[in-house]
């Protein structure tokens, strides 16, 4: 994938230098509130290392948000193929983000996010977009209205890859995107 680029980011592969902040964001209570699990070092290093393979071979997926002007590394941003959703064709593709806390609140993954959005429907002529997350979840949630998706409560769905011993993160709200929607 050629990097993608905004005027503050910059939306590309990850590389050997990403491998910490990736730990942290996958390991982090805040980060994770609304997964049933942390990932320890191994895991995540092996995480980072299957999205890389995959933005090398398909030139998409969830990829390093880099901060232009610093260098940081803020999280992750991307389009990726859904397995196991209910009500949902396996490949279909969703759009999904991930930063560390010292980064929210700036409109760093709406930005992203609307990089990812138009990559899709544009440059891959995707016919959909989806996004689901955890019901309670407004802080993703209103990424996918900020950048024009809009909810499908008829497709809210109970995770099956959630384990009971997590009941207040089964249910999941889903959102969708078409190419004609109004993209804000």
């Amino acid at each position: 994938m050629m990097p993608l680029r905004t005027k503050r980011l910059i939306l590309r592969n990850w590389r050997e230098s990403d491998r910490e902040l990736f730990h942290l964001i996958n390991s982090d209570d805040r980060v994770m509130e609304f997964f049933p699990m942390r990932r320890g070092r191994a895991d995540s290093d092996q995480m980072m290392d299957q999205l890389a393979d995959g933005i090398a071979r398909n030139g998409f997926g969830l990829a390093a948000i880099e901060i232009a002007a610093t260098g940081e590394t803020a999280g992750f941003a991307g389009l990726n193929a859904t397995r196991n959703v209910p009500g949902v064709a396996d490949g279909t593709v969703e759009i999904g983000w991930r930063m560390a806390p010292q980064f929210w609140g700036k409109g760093i993954g709406s930005e992203a996010a609307r990089v990812w959005r138009d990559f899709g429907f544009d440059q891959l002529g995707l016919e959909r977009i989806i996004s689901f997350a955890v019901a309670g979840n407004h802080r993703s949630t209103a990424v996918m209205r900020r950048i024009g998706m809009t909810a499908r409560p008829e497709l809210d769905f109970d995770h099956p890859n959630v384990p009971q011993s997590h009941p207040q993160l089964i249910r999941h709200v889903f959102y969708e995107m078409l190419p004609d929607d109004p993209r804000s």
